[in-house]
């Protein structure tokens, strides 16, 4: 719970974890490019992966990971 002068990010958790779930392809990618952890990497390249193939979604973002 925050304490009661604290003024809460409406995009992390209580903990203090990214909330994924309302960001586009392009703000998920700048998060990619911050994020140093394995794991967080992780959770948001999979996020990016759901977006991508949501009916509609007409960006595309390369995938970090692949060379070319």
């Amino acid at each position: 719970m925050a304490q009661r002068n604290q003024v809460r990010d409406p995009n992390k958790t209580k903990t203090g974890k990214i909330r994924l779930g309302g960001l586009t392809v392009t703000q998920l990618a700048a998060l990619v490019d911050k994020e140093g952890r394995k794991k967080i990497r992780a959770r948001i390249l999979n996020q990016i992966r759901i977006v991508q193939n949501r009916k509609g979604s007409v960006e595309k973002v390369l995938d970090p990971n692949v060379a070319e």
